[in-house]
């Protein structure tokens, strides 16, 4: 990659994959100037539910179910790398959406919680983060179709 090429002229299908005939490249950490401020605002809000899932996951040690919440947080960190590396960001905003949805599911069988009074404050704080961050990748997702 020279100087002048963008981070963006290659040839990629509607989700931002690369064609089959470039190889994909990584285009090194992205620069402020290629990030809007929607997608700054879906990278804090999968920072923030990424935070809250790795410390409720280590805070519920032993307790088997703090290998979910360590996961989870870990999917979210790793989105956030695959993001700032500028690979298939498409493909990412389109994955997020279900992985976000599913952790909001899981929450209600597992919490299973009868009505405001049963959601803690952390909690609230979290389904609302993640309900934002659907939102906002939903936006990106219409945005870049």
């Amino acid at each position: 990659m020279t100087d002048t090429d963008e981070p963006f002229d290659r040839p990629e299908d509607a989700l931002g994959a690369p064609s089959k005939t470039e190889p994909m490249e990584i285009t090194g950490w992205a620069s402020t100037e290629s990030v809007s401020g929607l997608e700054w605002l879906a990278v804090a809000l999968a920072g923030i539910t990424g935070g809250i899932h790795l410390v409720l996951g280590f805070a519920f040690l032993p307790d088997p179910i703090a290998v979910a919440f360590v996961l989870a947080g870990l999917g979210f960190a790793g989105a956030l790398a695959l993001f700032l590396l500028e690979i298939r960001r498409r493909l990412l905003y389109a994955l997020g959406v279900p992985f976000v949805a599913a952790q909001i599911a899981a929450w209600l069988a597992i919490a299973r919680p009868a009505g405001v009074g049963d959601v803690g404050p952390l909690e609230a704080v979290d389904k609302v983060v993640q309900v934002t961050l659907i939102v906002v990748l939903l936006g990106l997702l219409a945005r870049d179709s």
